[in-house]
């Protein structure tokens, strides 16, 4: 197939947001495969893509061996100790008066007892780098559990800093840990969702793999240079595979991705450029939630463009496991999409979902036919990553096959592709039906859909405004369309929709005038208790 926080430390409250729920689930995946390379391997060795490539599928050909773990005094590390572990910024590689990027390193233990290896590539040549406790700062009840100049086995991943919001200033950018989960920040955000690498039978019937970057290749940035490039070798063990990564900061941080995949094993599901994100509640799905917040997430939709369209899938916490899946041939791009910019949005002075990254997935080349799936799981904690989505190519995976995929990464709060020209659905709002003043129709659902700005700001002679509407497992028992007094751009379409009970109803709308289409579509699914 060819489908061509701004700080250095974890606060309290970042992790309780992130969760210790998040963490447990990443790094119970760090131990679904084997590390490649020894961490104090003596000498330098010759470096390319290439070899990695190679190394890749030697990997993929020979049988799978799960990694060793740290141990103690590593794994004596409970939570409170682990947050109180700082990487010494005077131990910064790449740090100096001319430096473009510096690279910190992430301290094994408490979940995390499995390393990475890092080597620094110069030219064609990689030098293993080796960590000590030296090399970070203990306070608190950590303080003396790790022993003076003691020799780390590996560290837990990295993140690089780089200036992003100020010029003189090095504020991080990207940080991986655990599995091969990553994530990354544009100009003024704050950590949201996640990327990984690979995403290997989930949800499926099969057992799911967690595939992990087992050792990274970073490349010394040149003078000047406004991009930092590395490497890394993933597995699992159905699949190994040769990645290099071309992180570019800036008001939207960009990050190229290059993959080279060997399977080892058939698989069920390939999950390819897998997001995964948090929503709780918003107005359209407050559930039961008593908070003083109007919104918990750090996503609010699912962004699928295509030659013709841009869908706009509102997502929703349910109340069980719900699939959603999009055919789509070659996409311009999807991603999770954060848009609700104020702070009166979300009335969260810590948490600050206002800052979450859009990001935006574009694939280099042409990626054929496949379906986009959006997973959503129950949640009742905003620490638990709920929401899932990837590309899953219409190929099937079998052992000894081999896949390349390129695409590229949008992160920010505004990305491309995040936005459409036509006019947007800038408010979803959910409730009982019926009419306002008399009892309430528990037995349908209304929905209130704004669209706003592009076209609609337009005048339209004597064309008329109508919805164009496609419902499954259920029916429309009435539609309202009107344009919002005072707005002249913004129309308002009302639905009152019954179904069976249980019922999935898949809902789509958008607005049109003869032949041209005004807005996006529209996207929801709702599942009568």
């Amino acid at each position: 197939m060819t489908l061509s926080r701004n700080t250095a430390h974890l606060s309290r409250r970042s992790f309780l947001l992130r969760g210790a729920s998040s963490f447990a689930a990443i790094a119970a995946a760090a131990h679904m495969a084997a590390p490649a390379f020894a961490q104090n391997a003596a000498q330098p060795v010759p470096f390319s893509f290439e070899m990695l490539i190679e190394r890749a599928r030697q990997t993929a050909a020979a049988d799978y061996v799960a990694p060793n773990t740290v141990g103690a005094p590593f794994t004596d590390l409970d939570y409170d100790d682990y947050r109180n572990v700082q990487f010494n910024e005077d131990s910064a590689l790449w740090a100096g008066p001319d430096a473009t990027g510096v690279l910190h390193a992430y301290h094994p233990g408490w979940l995390f007892d499995s390393t990475v290896s890092l080597f620094e590539v110069v030219g064609s040549v990689a030098t293993p780098l080796t960590f000590t406790s030296d090399d970070f700062v203990y306070y608190g009840d950590a303080a003396g559990k790790i022993g003076a100049g003691t020799p780390l086995p590996g560290v837990a991943g990295f993140r690089i800093n780089m200036p992003l919001n100020a010029p003189d200033r090095f504020d991080e950018v990207v940080s991986f840990l655990g599995a091969s989960y990553f994530r990354a920040l544009g100009k003024d955000n704050r950590y949201g969702l996640s990327a990984r690498g690979l995403a290997v039978n989930t949800a499926t019937s099969e057992a799911e793999e967690f595939p992990r970057f087992s050792a990274f290749w970073l490349e010394r940035p040149a003078l000047g240079s406004t991009s930092v490039t590395f490497y890394a070798l993933l597995e699992s063990e159905s699949v190994a595979g040769a990645y290099r990564f071309v992180l570019t900061p800036g008001e939207t941080t960009t990050v190229d991705v290059t993959t080279e995949l060997f399977f080892r094993q058939d698989v069920a599901q390939l999950g390819i450029a897998p997001l995964t994100s948090m929503f709780l509640f918003g107005l359209n799905d407050r559930g039961s939630f008593d908070d003083y917040r109007t919104r918990v997430h750090d996503s609010e939709a699912l962004i699928i463009n295509s030659e013709n369209d841009t869908l706009f899938r509102v997502l929703h916490n349910p109340e069980k496991l719900a699939n959603s899946y999009f055919s789509a041939q070659s996409p311009k791009s999807f991603g999770l999409v954060q848009r609700h910019r104020a702070f009166d949005d979300y009335l969260d002075a810590g948490a600050h979902y206002e800052l979450r990254p859009s990001l935006m997935v574009e694939p280099q080349g042409d990626w054929g036919t496949g379906m986009i799936r959006l997973i959503e799981i129950p949640s009742d904690l905003e620490g638990n990553d709920n929401i899932v989505a990837f590309w899953v190519p219409q190929e099937s995976f079998t052992a000894g096959s081999s896949a390349n995929v390129s695409y590229r990464l949008h992160w920010g709060m505004d990305p491309v592709g995040s936005r459409s020209e036509l006019a947007q659905v800038s408010r979803t709002l959910a409730g009982h039906g019926g009419v306002a003043g008399v009892k309430p129709r528990t037995d349908q659902r209304k929905f209130v859909i704004d669209y706003e700005g592009g076209p609609l700001a337009e005048p339209f002679g004597e064309q008329v405004v109508e919805a164009q509407i496609t419902i499954s497992g259920g029916k429309v028992l009435q539609q309202t369309l009107q344009r919002i007094e005072g707005h002249d751009a913004m129309w308002r379409l009302v639905l009152e929709v019954a179904s069976d009970d249980d019922a999935t109803v898949e809902l789509r709308a958008n607005l049109a005038a003869g032949d041209r289409q005004l807005t996006e579509t529209w996207v929801y699914q709702w599942r009568k208790a």
